[in-house]
């Protein structure tokens, strides 16, 4: 994307749409730059979930009524929503909606792993993994007797790929790979690394919380088998996320969860189930968010998606750049570039991440500090926790020179 398109993006005018940006504390305007975490949701999206309240709520799936026909087509249609915004051609088949990525992950590990996988087959796995991805595939292959690897990561944060293609063997049948690291900032070669995986006649699991939320992603060109995300990451609801996945796989797939809204018949000997995506979602779903989600794919993409990624890519490479400069902060991951999304980990030479996020919180900068959820990558750094500032739409070059006055206020105190 060029300069002039870059500047083009309105901030300011964004930035109204976000009233909780307003606050202040201890007298000063929050600046928060915790938005690997979860992001802020704007007017739109609070909207909407209150129209679906005030206007037509009712449970989906149940009644001929007026209302629960309005939610029920508004939640159907949320799925081909997603799927088309994630390039999914299956359509609402092909999405199932979960509580977050976590859920995701643990859905297709129970659902596939646990009846596919034994002793002798292999789970790939990456040394960036986030705890979502590497403690249900590890405990699925404790139960399975599947072996779990690891494709080590490089000083420099990237994935050793030539190791990526020693670890992926004709033994292995999964491979889960974090698109991009909530730690490092690293983008993978998701789609390097799938081709991969299918030569060897393996399935791919991409977990895409932190790249879905800011960069055009489309499932078909990575091909992967399985991709999820999570809706608070992108602007949306807390409390729903999305699987995708490929039809014939997830129509072999049987339900790890049962209960009422996924069946097609019940007797009291068995039950069968009811087509996807349904069978995959029992009991009375996430009708709101799923009203929610929607209205923070339409604001994501009235912004446009490319140009949400160049301004996050901006302001990370403004804070990577300040950040180096100081002697006595360690930055991790890669350079800023295509392989680098809009995150920094750091941390400040004799000061804890976690004293260090206290002295940011007096100054009403809101960071992230702690491992993570990422403790393996943590101890092959070398470090039990990282501070660490994630960008989004919202964030200002301003905001991050905020961040790095409230460094030089720990240096002092800490001096």
């Amino acid at each position: 994307m060029s300069q002039q398109n870059l500047e083009s993006l309105d901030v300011g005018a964004i930035r109204e749409e976000f009233p909780i940006l307003q606050r202040e504390f201890n007298g000063e305007q929050l600046v928060y730059l915790d938005n690997a975490a979860t992001t802020q949701t704007p007017d739109s999206v609070v909207d909407a979930m209150s129209d679906y309240y005030r206007e037509f709520n009712a449970n989906v799936h149940r009644g001929i009524h007026h209302l629960s026909q309005e939610a029920s087509v508004a939640y159907e249609e949320a799925h081909d929503r997603v799927a088309e915004f994630i390039g999914a051609s299956g359509g609402r088949e092909e999405v199932i909606f979960t509580k977050n990525t976590t859920e995701a992950e643990n859905l297709v590990a129970y659902s596939w792993g646990l009846n596919e996988l034994g002793p002798g087959d292999e789970i790939v796995l990456t040394e960036m993994e986030h705890h979502a991805s590497l403690v249900t595939w590890q405990q699925i292959g404790k139960r399975t007797g599947a072996d779990v690897k690891y494709i080590r990561v490089t000083e420099d944060g990237r994935l050793d790929m030539d190791h990526a293609r020693e670890c992926i063997t004709d033994d292995t049948a999964m491979l889960s790979a974090v698109h991009v690291s909530n730690t490092l900032g690293t983008v993978n070669p998701v789609s390097e690394l799938v081709d991969i995986a299918h030569d060897h006649d393996a399935l791919a699991f991409i977990d895409g919380a932190q790249a879905v939320p800011n960069r055009p992603v489309d499932v078909e060109a990575i091909d992967a088998d399985f991709y999820a995300f999570s809706g608070h990451k992108m602007s949306g609801p807390t409390g729903i996320g999305a699987l995708y996945g490929k039809r014939d796989l997830l129509e072999e797939m049987q339900p790890y969860l049962y209960g009422g809204g996924m069946i097609r018949k019940v007797t009291f000997e068995d039950s069968t189930w009811d087509d996807l995506p349904w069978k995959f979602e029992p009991g009375t779903p996430q009708i709101a968010e799923a009203v929610g989600l929607v209205a923070a794919i339409d604001w994501l993409e009235e912004i446009g998606m490319e140009r949400i990624q160049a301004h996050e890519e901006e302001i990370a490479r403004y804070a990577y750049d300040r950040l180096t400069a100081e002697p006595d902060v360690e930055v991790y991951g890669p350079e800023p570039g295509p392989e680098r999304g809009g995150l920094v980990g750091f941390n400040l030479e004799s000061v804890h991440a976690h004293d260090l996020a206290s002295i940011m919180n007096d100054h009403a900068v809101a960071i992230r500090a702690g491992d993570h959820c990422t403790q393996p990558l943590h101890d092959k750094l070398g470090v039990a926790a990282s501070a660490r500032a994630s960008f989004y739409v919202y964030n200002t070059k301003e905001e991050v020179d905020k961040l790095v006055d409230a460094i030089d206020d720990a240096r002092q105190l800490f001096a």
